[in-house]
């Protein structure tokens, strides 16, 4: 196609009937998605689109964390996965494969639309967690193609809802690069979900300053949405990791957020934030616990001189620089993030379609202390600019 224009208008003509329905949406933890009696609304015409008003003025609310699957891809990684067994982020795929068979009309976009409707969420940015970083090169550029061009289809198909966020194959960081400029410039891709690490390698590694560097030419967001926590124990997969084993999904529960908090950190004190100063970077979970816990790295340059060395600020101060989704659960967790980054560096997100977050616009309004202009800012206002909404 000659046109970004063009080739969306013909994946928006293909996504006629069961095309789009074809697509298939599951949450973080794939194996705790919400049944149809726990959804909390059910497709249909004549459903009941909440909207939300603040000071009689109507807000448009962006979701930052909303989670898609293509079935399709399972095709392509099956025989992989059958052969080397499922260990490590091959197990993240395998939901793929009963996706595709059995849970397309429950996830697909009417329903979508509906759970939406129903929460309050006029837009949603749509995301897939990396689960192909240990694809070769072949097998990660048509894992993405695919991937990307589905998302496309979607936000063709239904431009006033829904955003993407694309995919990139990071562990081939040249391809990465190729793949977040093309997302760009042909598919109209609004940011790219990446995760906390690459194959045991940190964000803030070298070998991955080409693709910082065309994401900050580009202005586009980058979602980090981490895998779970990997790299202490004999075996460092998330999936094995033996602390984490037992009661209480530890490897959810405490290890996304610790593999977001390592992740920031990297890229605070090896420079990237210095070197790629116009980032726009947001972190999932709330920015995981560095936020709640930053004076410590900042103390660590008195106490422990010959360890912390210093960055061009305060580590602390980096964190401003930053955004955050508002995937928290009481209002003093909320308070406590606005209060370290900004009320304008936090955004709407829902972690859809769990359970963490089915009443996301009333979290935000529980949240004590905020004027009016800040919870616009929170609710849409500042995805509105970093997604380019309306542009």
């Amino acid at each position: 196609m000659s046109t970004r224009r063009e080739f969306l208008k013909s994946l928006s003509g293909a996504t006629a009937g069961i095309s789009v329905l074809g697509c298939s949406f599951v949450d973080c933890a794939l194996a705790s998605m919400p049944n149809r009696q726990q959804s909390v609304a059910q497709p249909g015409a004549n459903r009941k689109r909440r909207k939300v008003v603040l000071g009689g003025r109507r807000v448009l609310t962006i979701d930052v964390h909303c989670h898609f699957r293509v079935p399709e891809v399972w095709d392509l990684i099956k025989d992989r996965i059958r052969r080397e067994g499922l260990t490590g982020d091959l197990q993240q795929a395998l939901p793929l494969e009963k996706l595709s068979q059995s849970a397309m009309d429950e996830y697909g976009v009417e329903q979508r639309l509906a759970d939406m409707d129903e929460m309050g969420i006029d837009v949603q940015a749509l995301c897939i967690n990396p689960f192909w970083y240990w694809a070769d090169l072949d097998l990660a550029r048509k894992i993405i193609q695919i991937q990307n061009e589905k998302i496309a289809a979607v936000c063709a198909a239904y431009p006033d809802r829904f955003v993407g966020l694309g995919s990139v194959a990071l562990q081939h960081p040249s391809l990465a690069v190729e793949q977040l400029k093309e997302g760009v410039n042909k598919l109209g891709m609004r940011g790219f979900t990446i995760s906390g690490s690459v194959n045991g390698e940190e964000l803030a590694d070298p070998k991955f300053h080409p693709f910082w560097a065309a994401a900050e030419q580009l202005q586009t967001l980058v979602f980090i949405h981490p895998q779970g926590f990997s790299g202490t124990g004999d075996n460092p997969t998330p999936t094995d990791e033996p602390r984490f084993q037992g009661n209480g999904l530890l490897g959810n529960v405490i290890g996304q957020p610790l593999e977001t908090s390592v992740a920031i950190a990297h890229l605070i004190q090896e420079g990237t934030l210095d070197l790629f100063p116009r980032l726009k970077i947001c972190a999932a979970h709330g920015g995981g616990y560095l936020p709640t816990y930053s004076g410590r790295s900042d103390q660590c340059l008195i106490a422990k001189t010959q360890d912390c060395k210093p960055v061009k600020k305060m580590p602390s101060e980096y964190l401003r620089r930053l955004y955050y989704d508002s995937v928290l659960f009481t209002p003093e967790d909320m308070r406590h993030l606005i209060t370290v980054v900004g009320a304008k560096q936090v955004v709407l997100g829902t972690d859809y379609p769990t359970l963490w977050n089915r009443d996301p616009v009333d979290r935000i309004l529980a949240v004590p202390g905020l004027t009016e202009e800040e919870r616009i800012a929170i609710l849409g206002g500042t995805l509105t600019r970093l997604l380019r909404i309306g542009a």
